[in-house]
């Protein structure tokens, strides 16, 4: 007599799945559509920000007019704040592809406050805005075809890819970046690791065949040959990048608690943040915009900066972030990110001439961001991609983003547990609820 209950049923393969291949044609037309709005948005905003002109990108090298042009940003922001009915918080990047969901009210504003955070000047990127583009164009498709709740997350997800395929230019760090925020879990990945590649490479293909410019080796820092003692170096890179990623949750606190006590309109708010950065703007040019281009210039002008206006210019790029942020700019964190780390690789070139600049540039352009979000991956092939780095030199990289994420996660941690014993009704719970 056979025991049927110790007979186990072969799970159905993914691809003949009833909803595998309807997803996959959503994915095609995500990544189309990803394609020609990322080349929309930021034409846009490229067009917007040609007010943006330097000879000089030393001390006060900037204009006084472009306060007037960063004060203008700020009043507009506010009012399109108010016109579109944006929320004083809205959820971050990370948040949104962790719940693999756009709230579509709040696309609207995103967009047009984010395009005007931008040509303004804020020390913001555009992966928020066009994140939320694609995101929301995935969910909205997919409920318009009565999808199931997992196949509408794939959708989202695979609307991100699109719309990240051209601004990233490599699909590799697009799925990558994505499925590691999200962490669709096993059942989902099945689904979410084709959906993303197609978005991905097709609007990676479209936005190339038109714009004919990509990421890819951009910063140019010249190789380092490989040596053991790297690896350690790339520790002491990821606890320097978690000190730096520490004072700047020291601005954006400050930042956010200046302007929380406030009782101002919402314009008014963001008027003084674009002063604020304006000004900075002004004495500090570099400190302005998204800080990819400007990190080019970092890496080629490193020499007639030197070291003390560099190390400078990082801190300016801080309170300019933390600024943009708080006083309600809209944009990403990741750009403004690759820019504080990338110019502290330069200052710690400067500072050890026998560091190469490839190693100090690779490690802490990635780590920095790295211990903000939880991608070493992705991360590591963006230092691969946009500065050539060899296969061996990526060890030291990696282990300083993990050393950067861990160092962070772990002052956090320790700093939640004292909050925690110190607050007297926790002592108290704590406690009570020991055993008699």
């Amino acid at each position: 007599m056979t025991d049927t209950s110790a007979v186990t049923s072969t799970e159905m393969p993914v691809t003949r799945t009833r909803g595998f291949w309807p997803l996959m044609g959503h994915a095609v037309g995500l990544g189309v559509f990803g394609a020609f709005f990322s080349l929309a948005f930021l034409g846009v905003i490229g067009v917007g920000g040609k007010w943006y002109t330097s000879s000089d990108h030393g001390w006060w090298g900037g204009h006084w007019w472009w306060l007037a042009v960063t004060t203008a940003a700020g009043v507009a922001v506010g009012l399109l704040r108010h016109l579109t009915k944006l929320p004083a918080k809205t959820p971050t990047l990370v948040d949104d592809l962790q719940s693999q969901h756009i709230e579509p009210a709040v696309v609207p504003g995103i967009l047009a406050v984010s395009a005007i955070s931008l040509i303004g000047g804020a020390s913001l990127g555009p992966e928020q805005a066009l994140g939320t583009a694609g995101g929301w164009a995935g969910g909205w498709t997919a409920r318009r075809r009565g999808a199931t709740v997992d196949d509408t997350k794939v959708n989202t997800l695979a609307g991100f890819a699109g719309a990240y395929g051209g601004l990233f230019s490599s699909v590799l760090i697009v799925v990558a970046f994505i499925c590691e925020i999200a962490s669709p879990g096993e059942k989902l990945y099945r689904k979410v690791l084709p959906a993303t590649i197609i978005a991905g490479a097709i609007s990676f293909a479209i936005y190339y065949l038109i714009a004919g410019s990509v990421f890819l080796d951009k910063y140019d820092v010249g190789s380092f040959a490989y040596h053991d003692w790297e690896l350690a170096a790339g520790v002491g890179f990821g606890l320097l990048a978690a000190v730096i990623v520490l004072v700047l949750g020291i601005f954006m606190s400050a930042a956010t608690a200046l302007f929380g006590r406030l009782k101002l309109p919402t314009f008014v708010k963001s008027t003084i943040g674009g002063v604020l950065f304006g000004v900075v703007g002004v004495a500090l040019p570099l400190s302005m915009f998204n800080g990819s281009e400007q990190l080019s210039v970092v890496i080629s002008d490193q020499a007639a900066l030197g070291f003390a206006l560099i190390a400078v210019l990082i801190v300016a790029k801080m309170f300019t972030f933390s600024v943009s942020v708080a006083s309600g700019f809209v944009g990403g964190p990741i750009f403004p990110a690759l820019f504080i780390g990338g110019t502290a690789g330069v200052a710690v070139h400067l500072l050890f001439p026998d560091v190469p600049l490839g190693l100090a540039f690779s490690c802490l352009l990635v780590a920095v961001p790295g211990a903000l979000i939880a991608a070493p991956f992705s991360l590591v092939l963006m230092a691969v991609f946009f500065t050539r780095l060899g296969a061996l030199q990526t060890a030291p990289v990696l282990i300083a983003v993990i050393t950067a994420f861990l160092a962070v996660a772990g002052a956090r941690y320790l700093l939640a547990a004292r909050t925690t014993r110190d607050r007297p009704e926790t002592a108290g719970a704590e406690i009570a609820d020991q055993p008699r």
